[in-house]
């Protein structure tokens, strides 16, 4: 049975669109959507709080919940919805969420309030770390009926690429793989290389890596674009014709580092449209 998706909410307009987008998810895949609202450990963040806060907190944690889980019922009625209120670390509770989920979906950035902060503030920390993939949802872009995904070779972007082929057949969408390079310096002693050589070489090594997920996925129509420019200047462009940003990171090790590579935090700030970011636990720069 595939796992469920986890929405976190905050009741902010990001948070309805991160909603919106996860039961949308949800429903492609055929999965159960989990709704969660994380609490702040009160004791530790906030040690000296009015009597009666707590009650209202949570009171008011609940209304949100219930909120949510009626408007993703309404908006696709007969999918399994559920609601959770956590207490904790935000972070800490969706990267241990996502041990069991298909998917954790969250708003870019919170829009004033303290659980706004608290939910905004963790999107690019959870994408860094969480076991399953991670879609941001910031801006909202429909109708381009494309997937972009930023592709290098690596470990991470292999993973990208099978999630982006997945995407794009489960919403019948054309796919964008976007291959940037950049020239390499060479040593003094060496001539300056052929950049069409280069580009050539690239999309050779691009196309080895498709080979397999075109025979698996005949029907997608597969676009391979080779730039020349930094891969998150590249992608963060291309976004804006794309319902969905696709793009590995290998992050760095360790839950209180709650770091996301380069490219993918990039693009994660800066996007047109939400972003899904596939981690592997190899270390480095994507």
């Amino acid at each position: 049975m595939t796992e469920p998706v986890i929405v976190g909410v905050d009741g902010s307009g990001r948070s309805l669109r991160a909603l919106m987008w996860a039961t949308h998810e949800a429903a492609l895949h055929n999965a159960a959507l989990r709704v969660v609202h994380v609490l702040p450990t009160w004791e530790h963040d906030i040690p000296f709080h009015p009597p009666g806060m707590w009650l209202s907190v949570r009171d008011h944690g609940v209304d949100i919940l219930t909120e949510a889980a009626t408007i993703a019922k309404e908006s696709r009625p007969g999918l399994d919805v559920s609601a959770e209120l956590m207490v904790g670390h935000p972070a800490a509770v969706f990267v241990d969420l996502s041990k069991q989920a298909s998917a954790v979906v969250l708003g870019a950035r919170g829009e004033g309030g303290l659980s706004n902060v608290l939910l905004g503030s963790v999107s690019l920390q959870v994408s860094g770390h969480a076991e399953a993939p991670v879609v941001v949802v910031g801006y909202v872009s429909g109708g381009n009926d494309r997937i972009l995904v930023g592709t290098d070779g690596s470990e991470s972007s292999s993973a990208a690429l099978a999630y982006a082929f997945e995407e794009a057949s489960l919403r019948r969408a054309a796919l964008h793989v976007l291959r940037a390079w950049g020239l390499p310096t060479p040593p003094d002693d060496s001539t300056v290389p052929d950049p069409e050589q280069i580009a050539e070489d690239y999309r050779q090594e691009c196309e080895r890596g498709l080979a397999v997920l075109r025979a698996r996925y005949p029907d997608i129509n597969v676009q391979v674009e080779l730039v020349r420019s930094r891969p998150s200047d590249a992608l963060i462009r291309a976004s804006g014709r794309a319902d969905l940003a696709v793009v590995g990171s290998r992050g760095k090790g360790g839950f209180h580092g709650l770091a996301v590579g380069s490219v993918s935090h990039a693009l994660l700030q800066d996007a047109s449209c939400p972003v899904a970011v596939i981690r592997s636990k190899s270390p480095g720069k994507a």
